[in-house]
């Protein structure tokens, strides 16, 4: 090997090097390609070094880096598959020298960099090539020396391009990554936001209506909350949404169902274990703490952790502080702790079954979260809910006689909303009519409305009179106006309107738009009355 030989070897080496110290920028596909193309041009003095890549939704081959060329320069330097030298290389997939561009008639020049008169310049272009196919291709601009062979220059830019195209495919696989976790986010906030709006903003009750009140005070403060309720009623839900509504929204929420997991396993589970640290711990796991970092964590059914682990936890809400399983080493996390559970909690304290300063540190902020049978009035709009959901599903209308809707009223729930979605799903299941009538609904719930068949008819009306005082306090609420009444209430127009109707509501919303008060920020506008509309 000559002289010349061993520096050009070792130049070449010092590239190579360089460029692989370039992969961390592989987000940033453009900022990493030009930085290798700047490197050619200072270390191995290849002018105008270009990556021109194919587009994939127009199919033309567009430079997507480049060295030494200005931003309009760049940017008319488009070439179709079968146009130019460019377009050759990429077409048979072969490299090509051009020894003077200003004698070669494929050579297009379209960037209008080069002044072709004056110079002799010496053009090399390799194809970018990944699994096989074309995506493009590197070239650069040469003044040949006589220490330089054109073959030597080919088979180094034919390694770069190498390179380049394991740049390009790992950068496409993190965007492809990167949109699918966007678009399962945009789809999970969908969901949330849909059930949000439908879930709890479809209640006129009084207990609805406080519920979503203590939601909204609650999610954008930073206190451990304590979801209290019987099983069906949307403890999961609820945590979701004061997660969803949170500053934390965008981070992770961990749900870890307590009473799944056996009592020598949820120490591991939620605050992880290093290897060794018991038989079958052959490697070190991260716990769901760690993963629930700068997030939630939603602890179901708390009542069911073991007392040890209920030490761990007290420590963790009282200093942010724990250990893994067999480590002695102390981590600090910003969690936020949402805990549920359907078990009295100050009873379990009383029996010795729950520790008393972990139930008043989590007692912060306790919502209860009532059962279906004490929000009778919302039955009826969460029956047209969950109508409306499984028409989409299942492609047909149906409609419950005033018989059922009198039995879901009457009906005791054990199962709560749960139990009423699940009803409905089933019903849809054995209809064959659009009408449905009671001889469809299980014995047991037809049995169990039986017995407890008002003997007064005063008792099914009450219903009613619970749903006409909600409907008149939202109009209030909204100066009268019922479309935003509607909407604060989980209502459609058409809902609004027959309610107003059903309980003969038109001369009283009269009244009240005759003494309303302007809306927060409108101003009365001259000769109107501050209390009166023009």
């Amino acid at each position: 090997m000559t002289t010349t030989d061993s520096r050009i070897y070792q130049l070449e080496l010092k590239v190579l090097y360089e460029i692989s110290g370039i992969m961390r920028q592989v987000l940033f596909l453009d900022q990493a390609l030009g930085s290798i193309l700047k490197i050619l041009s200072d270390s191995l003095a290849m002018e105008r070094a270009t990556v021109t890549l194919k587009d994939g939704r127009t199919g033309v081959l567009r430079i997507c880096a480049s060295h030494s060329l200005g931003p309009e320069e760049k940017r008319r330097g488009v070439y179709e598959p079968n146009e130019g030298v460019t377009g050759l290389i990429f077409r048979k997939v072969q490299p090509m020298v051009v020894p003077d561009i200003g004698k070669e008639p494929l050579f297009l020049n379209k960037t209008g960099a080069r002044d072709l008169e004056k110079e002799a310049i010496s053009f090399i272009g390799v194809p970018i090539v990944l699994n096989g196919e074309p995506i493009g291709v590197l070239s650069v601009d040469r003044l040949f020396g006589s220490d330089v062979s054109s073959t030597e220059d080919v088979r180094f830019l034919t390694i770069v391009a190498t390179l380049i195209s394991h740049f390009v495919h790992l950068n496409h696989q993190i965007q492809k990554r990167e949109k699918t976790l966007v678009n399962e986010n945009r789809s999970l906030r969908a969901e949330i936001s849909e059930k949000y709006n439908h879930f709890f903003a479809v209640g006129v009750s009084p207990a609805m209506q406080t519920l979503k009140e203590m939601i909204r005070k609650v999610a954008p403060s930073r206190a451990s909350v304590l979801l209290l309720g019987e099983s069906g009623t949307g403890k999961t839900l609820t945590a979701r949404i004061i997660h969803e509504l949170s500053q934390r929204g965008r981070c992770p929420f961990i749900k870890v169902n307590c009473a799944a997991l056996p009592d020598n396993l949820i120490e591991s589970e939620l605050f992880g274990h290093e290897k060794g640290a018991f038989t079958g711990a052959q490697n070190t796991q991260r716990g769901r703490f760690e993963e629930a970092e700068s997030g939630t964590l939603f602890l179901d059914e708390i009542g069911e952790l073991p007392l040890g682990v209920q030490a761990k936890l007290l420590r963790f809400l009282q200093d942010r502080e724990f250990e893994r399983l067999g480590s002695g080493h102390t981590r600090k996390l910003d969690v936020r702790i949402v805990a549920a559970t359907n078990m009295d909690l100050a009873t379990a304290v009383e029996a010795g079954k729950f520790r008393g300063d972990l139930y008043h540190r989590l007692n912060v902020f306790p919502i209860s979260i009532p059962p279906l049978r004490h929000r009778k009035a919302d039955i009826p709009l969460l029956a047209d809910y969950f109508i409306g959901k499984m028409s989409r599903d299942y492609g047909k209308p149906i409609q419950f006689s005033l018989e059922v809707i009198d039995l879901l009223i009457r009906y005791n729930w054990p199962g709560n909303v749960r139990e009423l979605e699940n009803l409905i799903e089933r019903l849809y299941i054995l209809a064959e009519d659009i009408m449905i009538g009671p001889g469809l609904l299980p014995s047991a719930m037809r049995r169990s409305c039986r017995e407890v068949r008002p003997s007064s008819p005063l008792e099914v009306p009450s219903i009613e009179t619970l749903e006409k005082e909600a409907i008149v306090e939202a109009l209030e609420r909204n100066n009268w106006i019922q479309q935003r009444a509607a909407r604060e209430i989980g209502l459609t127009s058409r809902q609004m309107g027959y309610r107003v109707k059903k309980f003969g509501l038109d001369d009283l919303i009269n009244q009240g738009k005759k003494s309303r008060q302007p809306l927060p920020g409108s101003r009365a506008s001259p000769g109107q009355s501050a209390g009166r509309e023009a």
